[in-house]
């Protein structure tokens, strides 16, 4: 039986992740954080009022949608997040830091950077999150980044990425220090920040 979202948002999930799975390393931490980065998925799609399917990625790697539900999941060695829509849609997290010269002309063209007078960190990691989930939900990878093109700033929280000729709408969550994008394409958003106990931050 096919199930559907049962309105138009989009519900990210954003896990703290606790201590001791910040203190894990190589295979043990990357189980661990893909392990938290699932349960987030799970809440979203309670909070969208699907069941999860059978969760599967094809050769390349990406989500394969079930029953006309799309997913995607990031995680970072502070947090993880995890969203289901039924629309396209692709999660980043990043935590906002002083960046090379280099890694600001790589990420974005002077004309992208036109765009806004925004202070340049900031501005950077708006820009890789939201290329970054585009690519996630294009089911494309980093590979596809030269073809990522920011087209617009909507407000200090949203943007329009172009990629491949197709327009994709981004919505950003600023926390502490860290920063989460999500594409949205046209559906509303509510964000959801959990503590290390799950509870609402």
């Amino acid at each position: 039986m096919k199930q559907t979202l049962k309105s138009k948002v989009v519900f990210p999930v954003i896990l703290a992740v606790p201590e001791r799975e910040r203190n894990l390393t190589g295979r043990k931490k990357v189980e661990a954080l893909s392990a938290l980065a699932r349960f987030a998925l799970e809440i979203s799609s309670r909070k969208s009022g699907v069941n999860l399917g059978c969760l599967t990625k094809n050769e390349d790697g990406a989500p394969v949608p079930f029953d006309g539900n799309f997913w995607s999941v990031t995680h970072k060695t502070e947090y993880v997040g995890g969203v289901i829509a039924q629309t396209e849609t692709g999660i980043d997290i990043e935590k906002i830091k002083p960046c090379s010269k280099t890694l600001l002309k790589k990420i974005a063209g002077p004309q992208e950077w036109a765009l806004s007078d925004s202070e340049r960190e900031i501005l950077f990691f708006r820009f890789w999150t939201s290329k970054e989930a585009v690519l996630k939900a294009a089911g494309t990878g980093i590979s596809g980044l030269s073809g990522c093109r920011i087209e617009k700033i909507l407000s200090d929280n949203s943007l329009i990425v172009n990629y491949n000729n197709k327009i994709w709408e981004i919505r950003h969550h600023f926390f502490g220090t860290h920063i989460a994008s999500v594409v949205t394409n046209g559906f509303d958003v509510e964000w959801s920040l959990l503590n290390s106990q799950f509870q609402e931050m």
